[in-house]
């Protein structure tokens, strides 16, 4: 019994947690339209100026940072528009749970969904989608935990990961998109009781994954670090529960002084009980 006992601890613990993410600020969100909440997905320009912000029902928010010193302290010139599918007309029951959010080299849009398992292109918003092709494994995911984390490379390669892997003891598999086509180079491991809810690729060429945990009292936040091979495995930060609200979307950028930010926001589940966060880090090499 000792044997299991231990593999399941060190399974449960991971590597160990050297901390070097350091709070640069937290701002509560708060916009007028009945559309805005439920923020699953975030992606900022380079300069961290600059964003889209992804509705899990089907809204893409844009528009501009307010900052004071460096931290966020507000937001402005914000746009709203619904998602579209390939014929122009907006999206049907069970097709709205849009996750995940990258923005391309060329300013378009990729964005993947849960409500049926996919990824769809956007030249920009507000227009019409270009579905990509569908890994098998697509269809076998479960419709509420499917492709949560979406990222894109400076090459434009696509990577995707579904909130959940299965097993707790299984890792998640990374679905990358080039050359047409869905393969499956690595997968990363799963450190219970963290689920994915983010990704990003860093100007560092790195892997960022958000992760999150509902413990009952509030949620918990990790984010790991990885080389595009699936080695390096780093964390960054684990918060305490109720630290922050349900944080689901994630951006990576440089800023002024050349530290890496991580810039979240939190999903509130359009729930008074809730709130959406705009959530600040930079990271120390």
């Amino acid at each position: 019994m000792l044997k299991p006992l231990l593999t399941a601890l060190a399974l449960w613990a991971g590597p160990a947690h050297a901390l070097q993410a350091t709070l640069v600020g937290v701002f509560p969100w708060h916009e007028p339209s009945v559309h805005f909440g439920g923020l699953s997905g975030l992606e900022l320009t380079a300069d961290g100026n600059a964003f889209y912000a992804l509705s899990d029902r089907g809204w893409l928010f844009a528009g501009k940072l307010i900052r004071t010193n460096g931290v966020i302290t507000g937001a402005s010139d914000i746009t709203q528009a619904p998602l579209l599918d390939a014929n122009g007309r907006r999206l049907g029951p069970g097709m709205t749970d849009s996750e995940g959010l990258a923005l391309a080299p060329d300013g378009s849009l990729y964005i993947s969904f849960e409500g049926g398992a996919r990824v769809w292109h956007y030249r920009h918003a507000g227009g019409a989608a270009t579905p990509l092709p569908d890994h098998p494994d697509f269809a076998k995911m479960e419709r509420n935990a499917s492709l949560e984390g979406l990222a894109i490379g400076p090459d434009g390669t696509l990577y995707t990961f579904p909130e959940r892997s299965g097993r707790v003891d299984r890792p998640f598999n990374l679905y990358r998109f080039a050359h047409g086509r869905w393969t499956v180079p690595f997968a990363i491991p799963r450190r219970p009781p963290f689920l994915i809810s983010g990704a990003d690729i860093g100007p560092d060429g790195k892997l960022y994954v958000l992760e999150r945990d509902y413990a009952g009292l509030g949620f918990r936040t990790r984010v790991r670090r990885f080389n595009l091979d699936g080695s390096g495995e780093e964390t960054l930060l684990q918060t305490p529960v109720g630290e922050f609200d349900n944080l689901e979307g994630l951006s990576v950028w440089r800023d002024g002084t050349g530290a890496i930010r991580l810039t979240m926001v939190s999903d509130d589940n359009f729930l008074f009980l809730q709130q959406t966060q705009l959530v600040e880090y930079r990271v120390s090499d």
